[in-house]
């Protein structure tokens, strides 16, 4: 496909799953938007994650954990936005027929989509288990994590058809 004919499939279009897509991209960027105000905190450039006075929320505490900074010796803020990142690129990659022209597409965005809902529980349940508390940040990134399944489904199930379609031929 031209670029410019991506272009204006991604800016224009309406096809099946561009909605859902743009969907994916959205919630990804809150994700990425939020785990951005914790990597402030975790380099330094602000002394305090700014979050409502209400019982169970402790950014700081959360954010300055040693587990927070135990993966590739970096802060997991950083690590998240870039994980973000690559969903995103996932789900803007290909046209709006990519189900049957690159069905490998909508399935790995599936995969990474998933690994991302498995990560922000994983986390989320750390948070209450070490510190009995939680991280708002953190909690709005996994809940953009979770909204993300329900919309990468119906694309991966046509991609898992059309490949099961092409084996059968």
């Amino acid at each position: 496909m031209r670029p410019e004919e991506l272009s204006r499939q991604l800016r224009r279009g309406s096809g099946r799953y561009l909605r859902r897509r743009r969907g994916v991209v959205g919630l990804s960027l809150v994700a990425a938007g939020s785990l951005g105000l914790v990597t402030l905190y975790q380099i330094g450039l602000i002394s305090h994650v700014p979050e409502p006075p209400l019982p169970f929320l402790d950014a700081d505490t959360i954010d300055a954990a040693p587990e927070a900074y135990a993966m590739l010796s970096m802060p997991d803020g950083v690590l998240g936005i870039g994980s973000y990142a690559v969903t995103m690129a996932l789900a803007a990659a290909g046209g709006k027929d990519r189900t049957t022209e690159h069905p490998w597409l909508p399935m790995a965005l599936a995969a990474k989509v998933a690994f991302d809902a498995f990560v922000a529980y994983e986390t989320t349940v750390e948070q209450w288990e070490e510190h009995r508390a939680f991280c708002l940040w953190c909690l709005l990134s996994a809940s953009a994590s979770v909204a993300t399944v329900p919309l990468v489904l119906p694309e991966t199930s046509a991609a898992l058809r059309e490949v099961f379609r092409r084996i059968s031929r």
